[in-house]
This record gives structure tokens, C-alpha cells and sequence, in this order.
């Protein structure tokens, strides 16, 4: 009850500054995911088109999947420094293999029925990218990019150790007072619902 109590007060009394740290970090989480959406959409097209080399790239990804978030982070200020362009930065890196993954397997996966159509009405494969393959493999990408976003929220509160701000700043304070339970869920209940509602909304748009 007392932990209750604790965190209503804190809400009560540093609301702007919650909503404030909240607005930065769904935008670090959203930038991330952005930046990496650019690069990695058409990466994933080219290797459904070229499969040779989607083990080098997949490789690729992988290894930076396996980089714990705190050293990525470390590495990476050493280069860009302080601040969210870091975070936006390692959040860019780890967003890149879900999407690439499922653009990759979406485009491969685009029943040959319909492409055979697309060719036989004279279509360019330009065309047949934009009206055909991609639509029909916008769901799977979809789903890579929302596996990118609830992934880049969770780590995003890493970047506060970093200077990055964001609901992690929060937590980070609960645990530096004594008896801080009420701070710390003070800044993790706003990341859960962060995480699910941005789920919840990626995944209504792509089964709409």
C-alpha cells in the first residue's frame, strides 16, 4: 500500500516530467526503428532477390543481436558521445534484423501465381514490386517492424545510463534512494504500456 501511495505522489507531483521523459523516449524508440526501417526494407528486398547473400547479411545482423545493449551502448559513445543520438544510433542496429528478416522472408514467400500474372500483363519488375509483391508482403513486414519497436522501447531505458534520458532516467533514480520501489515503477509502468500499446497498434494495422 505505502509503495502505492509513493507512486501516486510521485506522479502527482512530477507529472509534466514524467510526460516529458516519456514523449523522449518513444521518440528514440520510434527514430530507431525509422532509420532502421529505411535501410533495412530495401536490404531485405534485395537479398529475396539476390538469396546468395542473405547468409552474409543475416550473419551480419545476427552478431549485433548477440551484442549485450550495455556494450553497444558504450561502444557507441566512444564514436557519436553522449546523449540520445547514441541510443537512436543502437537502436537503429538492433531494429535491423527483425525487419530485414521479414521483408526478406515476406518478398520470398509472394505466391509465384501472382508474380506470373504481373509479367504476362507486361509488368516491369519495379511494378511488380510496388503493385504486387510488396502488398502482399506488407503484413510480414509489418510484424518485423513491430518486433523492432517493442524491442527498441525495452532497450531505450538502458540510454539513460548514457545520458539519453527517457523513462530509464526514472528508474534509475528509484534505485539510487532508499526504499525507491514506488520511483522505480513510477518510470517501468509507463515503458509496459509504452511496449503494449505500441504492439497492440501495430498489430491492429497490420491486420487491417
Amino acid at each position: 500500500m505505502e509503495t502505492l501511495v509513493e507512486l501516486w505522489n510521485y506522479y502527482a507531483q512530477n507529472y509534466a516530467y514524467v510526460w516529458e521523459e516519456f514523449y523522449r523516449h518513444f521518440l528514440m524508440s520510434a527514430y530507431g526503428v525509422l532509420f532502421a526501417a529505411i535501410v533495412a526494407i530495401p536490404v531485405g528486398i534485395f537479398i529475396a532477390r539476390n538469396a546468395h547473400l542473405s547468409k552474409w547479411v543475416f550473419s551480419f545482423t545476427n552478431v549485433i543481436q548477440t551484442i549485450p545493449a550495455l556494450a553497444m551502448l558504450a561502444v557507441l559513445m566512444l564514436v557519436l558521445g553522449l546523449g540520445p543520438n547514441t541510443v537512436v544510433a543502437a537502436l537503429f542496429l538492433y531494429s535491423l534484423l527483425p525487419i530485414v528478416r521479414n521483408t526478406y522472408t515476406g518478398i520470398r514467400n509472394v505466391d509465384q501465381a501472382f508474380i506470373e500474372s504481373g509479367r504476362g500483363m507486361g509488368m516491369t519488375k519495379f511494378q511488380l514490386l510496388r503493385m504486387v509483391e510488396f502488398p502482399l508482403a506488407l503484413s510480414v513486414i509489418m510484424a518485423g517492424l513491430r518486433t523492432a519497436l517493442v524491442i527498441s522501447i525495452s532497450i531505450a531505458t538502458i540510454g539513460a545510463f548514457i545520458g539519453g534520458g527517457g523513462l530509464g532516467t526514472i528508474i534509475i533514480r528509484g534505485t539510487n534512494v532508499s526504499d525507491g520501489t514506488g520511483i522505480i515503477l513510477a518510470g517501468a509502468i509507463p515503458t509496459a504500456l509504452m511496449a503494449v500499446v505500441a504492439d497492440l497498434g501495430l498489430g491492429w494495422i497490420e491486420n487491417d
